[in-house]
């Protein structure tokens, strides 16, 4: 049986972890990147996830330090966003110490940076982070850029099935509607991704109870059918952990991952079992 991810995000600006609403409402300070990854990996988390939040907005460049940082102080496979435009940015990234890279806007503005990026480093490295939000007339989600605030016109579907053609080996689906609300992920935009393509997807956003993650990751007409649930503010601010979300899911018959520090080889950077 496949088991499901519970993803902490840190979304990072000016060396400190934030979290607003809808992307750009009620900001707040969440803390220090490296304290909350060290609290998170003691939790258990599969993974960690880290956005430059406004590094494509500001034209500023990677997050080199912080993920050096947090790579030398964890030991959990991290995701490292935000400024990604070129394969050589990739290769930083990947030198610095993170598992995984996500482009989002860097894409979307040449979408052949996918391919580079796949066949040079392998699609286990390339996440392709995707921001959208629903339309005014309630059909369908379209795709934005530069931290949300940019509607590029794209339709979600049609972009994350060619994602997945150019060679990106997992989706994060960020619903901007939904983001820090905490009245529950975005189910049918979920569900209707997980449906388009063969890729693992991410979910995230709107994060706010137990049920949430359960209602997201559970399959059906009901379920998100995502394969793992990325959120923010509810770990952060102490509603919730790791080990309840966990405890929970199994509970509820979702089959989880184990504490990716037993794995009998030892090797724990990047253990996708």
């Amino acid at each position: 049986m496949l088991t499901k991810r519970i993803i902490p995000c840190l979304d990072v600006q000016n060396g400190r972890v934030v979290k607003n609403v809808r992307f750009f409402e009620n900001h707040r300070d969440a803390g220090d990147p490296l304290l909350l990854a060290q609290a998170y990996e003691a939790q258990q988390a599969d993974e960690l996830v880290f956005y430059d939040i406004t590094a494509t907005h500001e034209g500023r460049s990677l997050m080199l330090d912080v993920a050096a940082q947090v790579a030398e102080q964890v030991m959990m496979p991290l995701t490292v966003g935000g400024g990604v435009n070129h394969l050589s940015d990739f290769r930083q990234l990947l030198m610095a110490g993170a598992d995984k890279i996500s482009v989002n806007s860097g894409a979307v503005k040449r979408p052949e940076l996918i391919r580079e990026a796949s066949d040079h480093h392998g699609a286990q490295c390339v996440m392709l982070s995707i921001d959208a939000k629903r339309r005014a007339d309630g059909q369908g989600w379209t795709v934005h850029v530069g931290g949300g605030r940019v509607d590029t016109g794209l339709d979600l579907i049609e972009w994350a099935v060619r994602g997945q053609t150019l060679g990106a080996g997992e989706l994060c689906l960020n619903i901007i509607d939904a983001d820090g609300t905490r009245a529950g992920f975005a189910l049918d935009a979920t569900r209707a991704v997980s449906r388009a393509v063969d890729l693992p997807v991410i979910a995230s956003g709107g994060a706010g109870q137990l049920t949430d993650f359960r209602d997201v990751l559970r399959g059906g007409d009901a379920g998100g059918n995502a394969d793992a649930a990325l959120a923010a503010s509810v770990f952060h601010f102490g509603d919730l952990t790791v080990p309840q979300v966990k405890a929970y899911l199994q509970a509820e018959g979702i089959a989880v991952r184990p504490d990716w520090r037993d794995t009998e080889s030892g090797d724990v950077r990047g253990y996708t079992a």
